[in-house]
């Protein structure tokens, strides 16, 4: 699943993309995509709107239009957008669900394999209740995520293991699997630990870990070149040389230096 990273990736490229663009048609080519309203519903509104301006909240892109009202778009595992300065028949795949035709000729196709993604319309003015409803916890990079901040919601969950706490929408919005991993490796904490049990020490190192690599995440395009721990089981740590291994943590592969990592 794309992470804050991917996603603000996407959101950056659709900026310069079509930021400003006129949306001329909008082809439906699976209705569950479309969440809250109907399908006739979603074009009405959207049809002849222009864009202005591309958003980011937690794993979610938002798309304000002109006209009040925003798409939000969630790409779940295997969604994708893809823009197309000229669509041709070969772009157009069997998991491609939807097509924003702007009035340029270009067009944005919103593929999804899995079919596990979704848009839906929202009132701009009503975005924040929106997060509010869905229950985002604080952006990992905004300025006001203190260090001071972290240490006041780990507090909270005093018993939740500190992985899935990181994964947790609830708690802070935006990390998954792969960064999670990452920050408790760069931390020098077992994924397993409670967060109770975590140092101030140990705490500083985790927020500064989430405050280093989504940044460089985010400057290599959400492709993170340097994951020191994810997908490594069976090869050398990078500090110590031992032996990466890997366990199941709230059902999801977990990866961690049984040396470094305490």
């Amino acid at each position: 699943m794309p992470e804050l990273p991917e996603v603000e990736t996407i959101k950056l490229q659709l900026e310069r993309k079509i930021k400003g663009k006129k949306i001329k048609k909008v082809e439906v080519k699976l209705a569950k995509m479309v969440r809250g309203v109907s399908v006739a519903e979603f074009k009405k509104v959207v049809q002849g709107v222009k864009i202005s301006n591309i958003r980011r909240r937690a794993k979610l892109l938002i798309i304000n239009l002109a006209t009040g009202w925003s798409l939000v778009i969630h790409l779940k595992i295997t969604g994708q957008l893809i823009f197309m300065k000229t669509l041709k028949h070969e772009n157009i795949k069997t998991f491609t669900h939807l097509i924003y035709y702007f009035s340029d000729r270009s067009c944005l196709l919103h593929n999804d394999m899995r079919q596990f993604g979704y848009v839906k319309l929202v009132k701009t003015k009503d975005l924040e209740k929106f997060f509010a409803k869905e229950k985002f916890g604080p952006e990992p990079l905004a300025s006001h995520f203190t260090l001071k901040k972290f240490k006041e919601i780990l507090a909270k969950k005093p018993r939740a293991k500190i992985k899935p706490l990181l994964m947790d929408q609830t708690f802070i919005a935006g990390i998954g699997n792969i960064y999670a991993q990452e920050a408790c490796f760069y931390a020098k904490v077992l994924p397993t630990r409670k967060a109770g049990t975590l140092t101030e020490k140990e705490i500083s190192r985790l927020y500064r870990g989430i405050r280093t690599i989504l940044p460089t995440a985010i400057e290599y395009r959400g492709s993170f070149p340097k994951l020191r721990v994810y997908g490594r089981q069976g090869a050398k740590c990078y500090r110590c040389e031992s032996i990466i291994k890997k366990t199941r943590l709230a059902g999801r592969g977990t990866c961690y230096c049984p040396t470094c990592q305490k």
